[in-house]
């Protein structure tokens, strides 16, 4: 295998493009091949390709006669982070070109070698010239499948333009304290101490947004479960959902369990969490979770659409984090924009709606159930808890202080500098 950093973001980006497989799983195999900063720059390529695909891809179109296709298909992709290396990271211009060049080596191919250096130094001498076209399409300009951006401007028409450009922002480190083991305030003192800035606080989680993002183990405590990597955005379900002493609580959809860990840490006199997800492998997140913070719940493998899973007993809270589009979180995900197709958002609001049926069927009368997703689409969100209290004549919907809205919370990426996030509280009427 290549050890390339260049052919192996080429082949990262073409695994996730052209084959459709995730990000978070396939840099992780690729990094496994490098040493110190190298993973660094592979992950900041990775990243920076996927985000700006269709400016890239549009890029490189202007400079070819016909696309590469079949085996050549990696080198597209090669040709790609060159053009990123060019356009968006300190790496100079000959530097960018003759390292993106030597990848072709590591690909075994050197006959694409003239191919994509003259490509590159094309690029390099057309970019010097370059003005910017208004003209181009939204989805080159703003780096989003045209579908995507058609339903954002039919829900937020005032503000379409700048959710994608938040998508396209880096995002914050965000800190979880475990209020068992240390005060927010006393793990900012440790965190003082050892040199890390604090850029904000959110007044409603105590989340800590970090100035600059750092190893997790440089960060106080962490191995020994003071403190965890965690949004702020989904750091409000905690607090939302309020367990009370002698609770029993479930956590629906759980992997990879921060919120399952949260409601433990707030609130370790309920008298027991259930934790299900449908994919056996994403529990082994969350029992690592768990193992860290020194927590302990009843871990199931189970499809919330179905009964199969449940052992009999109602729940007084349950937290329902359905499965969803997730385009509240782009900017930590960017491979959403391309794995997501238009398709997928009428499959999942029909999953959603069965769930939330199912799920609801074992809360107790006079118990809260609060719905959750990373996604920013009214059907997926607020028209979807809109039809359940609707259909649904135990359903009452809770306001949330939070919120401007009559039917639940949405926040929208970059909006306190939090991930994209949706929560409704529903209490079920006792009979």
């Amino acid at each position: 295998m290549a050890k390339n950093i260049r052919a192996l973001a080429a082949k990262c980006c073409f695994s996730v493009i052209d084959q459709g497989r995730s990000l978070s799983d396939e840099l992780p195999k690729k990094q496994d091949l490098l040493e110190g900063k190298d993973k660094g720059l592979l992950q900041e390529i990775c990243y920076g390709v996927i985000r700006y695909l269709p400016e890239l891809e549009h890029d490189v179109r202007q400079l070819m006669q016909k696309p590469l296709t079949g085996k050549q298909r990696v080198f597209h992709f090669l040709i790609i982070v060159g053009v990123y290396q060019i356009k968006y990271m300190r790496v100079p211009d000959h530097a960018a070109v003759s390292e993106t060049v030597a990848a072709t080596s590591a690909l075994k191919n050197r006959h694409m070698k003239a191919l994509v250096n003259g490509v590159l130094r094309n690029f390099v001498r057309q970019q010097q010239n370059e003005t910017q076209d208004e003209a181009l399409a939204d989805a080159v300009r703003f780096n989003h499948p045209g579908w995507f951006i058609k339903k954002l401007q039919a829900a937020y028409p005032k503000n379409w333009q700048a959710i994608l450009q938040a998508n396209q922002v880096k995002p914050p480190m965000w800190l979880r304290v475990n209020q068992q083991e240390n005060s927010y305030e006393d793990y900012q003192a440790l965190l003082t101490n050892a040199d890390i800035e604090i850029k904000n606080i959110d007044k409603f989680s105590q989340a800590i947004e970090l100035t600059k993002a750092v190893e997790v183990t440089k960060l106080p405590g962490f191995e020994q479960g003071w403190v965890s990597i965690q949004d702020a955005a989904a750091q409000q379900a905690a607090r939302l959902l309020d367990c009370q002493a002698g609770d029993v609580v479930l956590d629906c959809c759980a992997a990879p369990g921060g919120k399952t860990c949260h409601i433990l840490e707030q609130t370790p006199q309920i008298q027991s969490m259930t934790a299900i997800d449908i994919e056996q492998d994403r529990l082994t997140r969350v029992s690592d979770n768990l193992s860290r913070l020194n927590l302990k719940a009843n871990i199931i493998a189970g499809d919330a659409a179905s009964k199969d899973w449940w052992q009999g007993e109602m729940f007084d809270r349950i937290l329902l984090d359905a499965p969803c589009s997730g385009t509240g979180v782009i900017r930590r995900h960017p491979d959403i924009k391309w794995l997501r197709k238009a398709s997928d958002i009428s499959t999942l609001v029909e999953l959603q709606q069965q769930i939330l049926k199912n799920i609801w069927s074992l809360l107790k009368p006079g118990g809260t159930l609060l719905y959750a997703t990373c996604s920013i689409l009214p059907e997926e969100n607020r028209e979807q808890i809109k039809h359940f209290v609707e259909q649904t004549a135990d359903a009452e919907l809770l306001a949330i202080a939070q919120s401007d809205d009559d039917i639940g919370w949405q926040l929208l990426p970059d909006e306190r500098n939090m991930d994209g996030f949706y929560y409704a509280k529903l209490i079920k009427k006792a009979s």
